[in-house]
């Protein structure tokens, strides 16, 4: 019997025939003949980082079938989904499964007729795991491994009991893989997991094609139409705190003619079904959302990310940023922030049932966002920074490096305004303190005697929007808190509003407008900006070419029959094609099959299956 070939040699095989990739990329290949020849392994990529295919190359190498513990039914499904299309025996247990698909399931698991099998860490550890005593495993796979981590931002207690798999399964290899792990995170997924010897293979989160930005709350309605007017015609997602607020913002921007739909956890399962199907159907969709909508999201095209909300840490923002521009192509954030974000982050933390130990680590992680949020420095790099990864140049690709803010200093506007919430017995919001600094004479003003105070009208000489940055910025030092209740008072944090006040600390604040420094973001992916580079040498893939004009119309005719096949076979257009492969194939016109099989991303069952489809679409175009 021949001996089988070396791990690299059997994994390009499979990554040629199956998926139609002619090389791994970054840490692929690595990890892939680390796995396949037995090694545990901790993955560390950023998204659109090509980490699914660091385990579901080896499970097809390895004998016997591959475990998946994924956290999401959608996840899973269109994992699913691009598998079978790739020619993959593949299938999901989950709890929105027909009966009869399930046992048919469980019944080509038996035999070993699976390639690769997904499910939950629930359904996994409450009897699927005894079904697997005396199966050949290829492998166990722990997808979005940060949720086994009491110090991650989406921890599930049922991923740590997944300790148990190396003594009930000793000789299979587990591969673990996250997007967001800071060091401590990494640290604590190794010892939660008894992957003590796995090694560790950690991409660069460095994200070129992402355009990063972030703004005071000015007037979020004309902020957020403003960024949504640039991705007309494009998918894209907004991120609100609540679910209240998501169905508001929904119907607000429905009823300025945008395609946008609400999303949380509150919804009817229908409601939910009916928005992720609309969602994955490759249509021009603005998914308004709570967080409930995250890990499952795997469509390439989202073009653009906005957050009305600050997340309450980089790793969960950088997770939902994360979402845009999975195929490569460039995308746009857009983070909006407001003192009241922070007070209510730091409130609702104060009050967190969470122990002493988790509690400083989540203060850590808030204190981390909320610097993101007010650097004036490269924000790619200080969100890197967060995670242990240094960036040699600034980016070129975030509102910092387009239109460096300049900073003024707001020392004495900062005194006049800590000086007039104290005076006025820190009992007023902050438009009731401004009106008293500008000296205007409102009721409130006129009937709490406030007209009578020394520094009434003090800072008429500045506009509104200048002393609401003003408290903005100081909720932020933490010298002013925002009591929560009926209503929002300010309040002074004496120990570091003393120094403040006595003049010892200096306040700077932003001189730049932040509207206008970002009304160029779409212009960042063009080239060097203030004379950085475009983006980091070595990083990430380069972006895929844009098609041109005379392709155009071979790009609408395959798009069309995607759209059709997608149809009748009730899955999202992108698991059939990328839009990154289309793009290449109106671009390069293959006129025969042979020529097909060259094209990145087509193995050889898509060929099989659609090379004649697509050649009758490209000669139509």
């Amino acid at each position: 019997m021949p001996s089988p070939p070396p791990p690299e040699v059997a994994a390009r095989a499979v990554l040629r025939e199956v998926f139609g990739f002619a090389e791994f990329r970054g840490l692929q290949q690595e990890a892939v003949t680390h796995v396949i020849a037995g090694g545990d392994a901790l993955v560390l990529m950023p998204t659109g980082g090509g980490k699914s295919l660091c385990y579901q190359v080896p499970a097809i190498c390895r004998r016997g079938t591959g475990i998946v513990v994924s956290p999401l039914i959608a996840l899973m499904d269109d994992q699913v989904a691009a598998l079978r299309q790739a020619g993959v025996a593949a299938a999901a247990l989950h709890s929105e499964l027909d009966p009869a698909d399930a046992r048919a399931t469980l019944q080509d698991l038996r035999r070993g007729a699976l390639d690769l099998l997904y499910v939950s860490p629930e359904r996994l550890l409450s009897g699927l795991i005894d079904r697997l005593d005396g199966l050949d495993l290829a492998l166990f796979a722990i997808d979005e491994a940060h949720c086994v981590s009491q110090w991650g931002h989406e921890f599930r207690p049922e991923y740590r009991a997944l300790s148990v798999l190396p003594a009930r399964f000793p000789g299979v290899p587990r591969i673990a893989l996250t997007a967001t792990a800071d060091p401590r995170t990494e640290t604590d997924i190794l010892a939660a997991l008894g992957l003590d010897r796995a090694r560790v293979f950690a991409a660069s989160f460095h994200r070129p094609n992402l355009f990063l930005a972030a703004e005071p709350k000015l007037g979020e309605t004309a902020q957020l139409a403003a960024f949504l007017a640039r991705h007309e015609a494009e998918a894209g997602i907004v991120y609100c705190g609540s679910r209240a607020r998501t169905e508001r913002i929904a119907a607000r921007l429905a009823e300025r003619g945008a395609p946008a739909l609400a999303f949380h956890a509150g919804l009817e399962p229908a409601a939910k079904r009916a928005a992720l199907a609309r969602f994955r159907s490759g249509e021009p969709v603005v998914m308004v959302a709570t967080i409930a909508f995250g890990m499952g999201i795997d469509r390439p095209d989202v073009r653009f990310v906005a957050h009305l909300d600050m997340p309450d840490s980089p790793e969960a923002y950088y997770q939902q940023i994360g979402r845009a521009g999975r195929d490569g192509g460039p995308a746009e954030t857009l983070l909006l922030h407001g003192g009241e974000d922070v007070a209510r982050a730091r409130y609702f933390l104060a009050q967190s049932a969470a122990s002493e130990a988790q509690k400083q680590s989540m203060r850590t992680r808030l204190e981390a966002m909320v610097a993101l949020t007010e650097t004036a420095e490269c924000r790619t790099r200080a969100l890197l920074g967060c995670f242990g990864e240094g960036l040699a140049e600034p980016c070129g690709h975030c509102d910092n490096c387009r239109a460096p803010p300049a900073l003024r200093d707001g020392t004495e506007a900062a005194r006049m305004l800590l000086s007039a919430v104290y005076r006025t017995g820190q009992m007023f919001g902050a438009l009731h303190v401004i009106a008293v600094l500008r000296g205007e004479r409102s009721e409130a003003v006129l009937r709490h005697g406030h007209d009578r105070l020394a520094l009434f009208g003090l800072g008429r000489d500045r506009p509104v929007p200048f002393w609401r940055e003003v408290v903005r910025q100081l909720i932020v030092r933490g010298a002013l808190s925002v009591a929560t209740g009926e209503f929002a008072s300010l309040t002074l944090d004496s120990e570091v509003a003393r120094p403040i006040l006595r003049g010892a600390t200096q306040v700077m604040l932003r001189a730049a407008s932040p509207s206008a420094r970002s009304a160029t973001g779409t212009a960042a992916y063009g080239g060097p900006v203030n004379g950085g580079p475009a983006r980091a040498r070595g990083t990430a893939r380069p972006l895929p070419a844009t098609v041109p004009p005379e392709a155009e119309a071979r790009f609408a005719a395959l798009r069309a029959w995607r759209k059709d096949e997608a149809s009748a076979q009730g899955v999202p257009p992108y698991v059939i094609f990328h839009d990154s492969v289309l793009q290449e194939l109106a671009t390069q016109r293959p006129a025969s099959l042979d020529d097909l099989a060259a094209v990145r991303g087509i193995g050889a069952s898509k060929l099989r299956r659609y090379g004649a489809a697509v050649l009758r679409a490209l000669a139509e175009g």
